[in-house]
This record gives structure tokens, sequence and C-alpha cells, in this order.
């Protein structure tokens, strides 16, 4: 991975708040906690418990309806703003030049908050088979540009996006995007995208970061878990921090909660990250940006990480 996505080597990371140094020079935590259905009506008394745990970099949208959680568990931490890296996203619905911007004066609203770290495109095509889906990114895009020129926002980024999505931008924009967040974990390790977003300085995302339930029951993965002396989760969270994959874990228990934090004591080998890269496709969403989503045969219910 460039230099340039380092802020120290992933090997010398001792805590989630070590950073990364995104391609425009903002710090970015190494770990992150997603907030989607964070414990549904909890979410607010979840979001405290991760920031009670050390989290400081916190993934939303405008679609997960968790930004106001998010907004009052920072605010009431009584922690200042500025230790916190907050990312949402930009729905479907919200595409477009003007789009972007009015839901982005939304989501800063709901975050109580005058700006954002991270603001994504959650989605490169607001619906399947979107035909003028380029000119669509481009406007859009266009929006963001401007919401970061004038600084709004720290960094802009993507999330969802493969190679030809990115190509779009980066052959039509004047900025090249500083993030791509991605469904990436063992069994789904989507080697085009990583390649891709490492030639271009991208930082990868990883949004569903241990597979779902399909790879706790993993030999491979309880194995290993088994030979490092920790848990299937924090095999797949090291996993993707070794790769230079920023993990977005959740969940509602203080105990899991730092259990997921707890990453840095151990090193998975070069033999068994190659084992664990080669797995067979598994714990796939059934997500694919371009298609229908398929109904997947194996358990995709939520595993809280």
């Amino acid at each position: 991975m460039s230099e340039m996505l380092r802020a120290i080597k992933t090997d010398e990371f001792k805590g989630v708040n070590d950073c990364y140094t995104l391609n425009n020079g903002v710090k970015i935590p190494c770990v992150g906690f997603g907030t989607y259905k964070a414990a549904q009506d909890e979410s607010e008394r979840v979001i405290k418990t991760a920031i009670e745990a050390g989290y400081r970099c916190f993934d939303t949208a405008s679609f997960y309806g968790t930004e106001p959680y998010l907004g009052t568990a920072i605010k009431e931490s009584k922690i200042p703003r500025e230790e916190f890296f907050i990312s949402s996203k930009a729905w479907k619905t919200e595409m477009g030049y003007s789009q972007v911007k009015e839901a982005f004066e939304r989501t800063l609203e709901n975050l109580q908050t005058d700006y954002l770290d991270l603001y994504l495109i959650h989605w490169p095509l607001p619906e399947v088979g979107y035909k003028d889906w380029k000119q669509l990114n481009i406007d859009t895009w266009r929006g963001m540009e401007e919401l970061y020129k004038a600084g709004k926002v720290k960094a802009i980024g993507v999330c969802n996006y493969l190679p030809h999505h990115l190509d779009n931008l980066i052959d039509n924009c004047q900025i090249i995007p500083a993030v791509d967040q991605i469904e990436v974990h063992p069994g789904y390790t989507q080697e085009s995208v990583l390649s891709y977003c490492k030639e271009h300085e991208i930082l990868v995302q990883a949004w569903s970061p241990i597979g779902r339930m399909r790879m706790m029951s993993e030999p491979l993965i309880v194995e290993l878990a088994e030979k490092y002396k920790v848990s299937p989760v924090q095999i797949c969270l090291r996993y993707e921090v070794q790769r230079g994959i920023l993990p977005l874990p959740k969940s509602s228990a203080m105990e899991r909660m730092k259990q997921n934090m707890d990453l840095f004591g151990f090193e998975i080998s070069r033999e068994d990250m190659w084992r664990i890269t080669t797995l067979p496709p598994m714990g796939w969403s059934g997500e694919h940006p371009d298609r229908i989503r398929v109904k997947v045969v194996e358990s995709t219910e939520p595993y809280e990480a």
C-alpha cells in the first residue's frame, strides 16, 4: 500500500485510534465503529457505550437513521468534537448536485455539528439499471467537491464503488476520492477493488468486516482463533488491519466492543494471511451495486462483532 495512506505502518499500530493518513493529508483512525442497525431502538445507548469503550471513529448515514443518536451521544460525552472522526453518507435518493448539498446540511443538523470529517456517496446507482448513472455521479461529486473546498467536510469519498464507477469520477472530476467503503471480509476479499484503490491511493473501509455468522463457524477461522488465542471476530478484523483495510465492526455490548478493539497484541503470519485470502467465496451479503440483490442461501443473519 502506498505510504500516502499511512501515518504509520500497519504493523506499528498500537490501538484503534492510531491513524492512516488519507490522500489529502487528513488522518483517520485505523478502526471505526459502525452504527447500521446499532441495536435498533437502543442506538443512543449503544453509541454512548462505544464512546466509553474508547472508539472515536464513527460511521453513520442518512439511510441508517442513526445520525441523531450519534450527534446526541457525542454531545453528551463532553469530549471535544475535534477528538472524533465522524463519517456519513448521502443515500440514493439524495444524489445530484443540489440534492447532495441539501442532504449534507440535513446531516449536519442531525449530528449537531458544523462540519464532517468524511462524507460519502452511499451507492453509485440510485436503482439497478439506471442508464444515466455516470452523469448523476459526476453531478453529485461536483456538489461534494464544493462542500470540500468550502471547508465543510475534511475529506470526501464513496461507498460500494467498483473500479468502473471510480474511473468515471477520476476521469471527469477534480478530486480523487479519499475512501471507498465496501463489503470486504474473509471469503469476500474484493481483490480487484483493493488493487485499484491501492493504485489510486484510496483507503478501503470494510462494512460487514466479519462476513456474518458464516465466518464464525468457518473451520479455518476457528482454527486460527484457537492458534492465536483470540476470537474468530478478532481474526477477521486483524486480517483486515494487516491488509491496510479500515474495518467498521459493531456491537451492543461493552465486553465485545473492547474485544473488537484488542487487535494489536498478535500478528497473523504470512502463511495464515494467504490461507485466509484464498478461502472460497462465502459470507457475502448478496449486495452488488449493479445488480439486484441475490438471496444468499447460507445464513446472512447479522453477528454482533
